[in-house]
């Protein structure tokens, strides 16, 4: 059996985190809108005050995978959130337990922050993950729809 780990990410791990972005994009189609930079990464990680927050799980001392999360907030429950931004797990390294250990790192820490929810999207062609997420109980949510401004229209409605 492997020797599983996971640690809190540190500076170091800036150029491991962007590779497993970029992995992660490539596999979601879409590898040509990641313009992050491992600098970019470190300063929103390990800032004085950071509101990003990452993990790597390792297996046998190997990166297999890694976790960046932030905290959201329902008004309505009076409580913070735990929202997972991205999860990914190297091809090599699947059918190990990472990815679900990862998900429980973070939902015991949501739980044990007093966190009313822990919540993530996954991409509607992804029948892999949601399999995978539904088969611990995970529940898609349908009754919202999500809305993004970004790029040009973020810029001109910003403007007025």
């Amino acid at each position: 059996m492997a020797n599983m780990n996971i640690r809190t990410a540190q500076a170091d791990d800036c150029s491991l985190i962007l590779r497993f972005v970029r992995d992660l994009a490539l596999y979601e189609k879409a590898l040509e809108e990641v313009t992050a930079t491992a600098e970019d990464l470190r300063a929103l990680l390990f800032c004085e005050h950071p509101k990003v927050f990452g993990l790597i799980c390792e297996i046998d001392g190997e990166a297999a995978g890694f976790a960046l999360y932030f905290y959201n907030f329902s008004s309505w429950r009076g409580r913070l959130g735990l929202y997972l931004e991205d999860l990914y797990i190297d091809p090599a390294q699947r059918g190990k337990g990472a990815g679900k250990a990862l998900l429980q790192y973070l939902a015991r820490q949501a739980v044990a922050e007093g966190c009313a929810r822990f919540e993530w999207n996954v991409l509607d062609w992804n029948e892999p993950a949601i399999r995978f997420y539904e088969s611990f109980g995970a529940e898609p949510q349908s009754e919202w729809v999500g809305y993004r401004l970004s790029g040009k229209a973020l810029d001109r409605f910003a403007a007025g």
